[in-house]
């Protein structure tokens, strides 16, 4: 056998198999050679599901504007008085539609921020960090309307 009759061998040998009806590759089972290339982008990254962390921190989030709502109309009740003027509006109208637009305005900027959470703001700042940082001033707001309330006696 020759070397030529070898090549020619391996020219006629059809190395590619049939396209099958599920593709392993789009299924996510196997993945394909460019998976660490585009793991090592550096931009936004929008996923389905979120890590437990940013999902309690989300969760708190709103749990804390509500306890917000609650508490403000407590401390209303016992003398004091809404200093956001929107919200103090809102209140005017009707109790019903300042709980509904705090936790409606509330929901929606947490929606955004967590779907965006990997976007880079600035300075290696990400959206995440925003709502990490909204938790932690949702907590401070929480603990200052608690002393509010032991300071006029409720």
């Amino acid at each position: 056998m020759t070397t030529d009759q070898l090549i020619t061998d391996q020219r006629l040998w059809e190395r590619r198999a049939e396209i099958s009806f599920v593709c392993p590759y789009q299924l996510g089972i196997k993945p394909g050679r460019r998976v660490a290339q585009r793991r090592s982008d550096h931009g936004a990254a929008y996923v389905d599901q979120y890590g437990w962390r940013l999902a309690v921190c989300v969760l708190a989030i709103v749990l804390f504007s509500a306890t917000d709502a609650f508490l403000t109309m407590n401390i209303l009740s016992g003398g004091g008085t809404e200093l956001n003027h929107f919200m103090a509006i809102l209140i005017e109208e009707g109790v019903q539609k300042f709980v509904f637009a705090k936790l409606a305005l509330t929901s929606l900027a947490v929606i955004m921020l967590t779907i965006h959470h990997e976007v880079r703001l600035c300075a290696g700042i990400l959206c995440r960090h925003l709502l990490y940082i909204f938790l932690s001033g949702y907590a401070c707001l929480i603990s200052y309307e608690l002393m509010l309330l032991q300071l006029i006696g409720r």
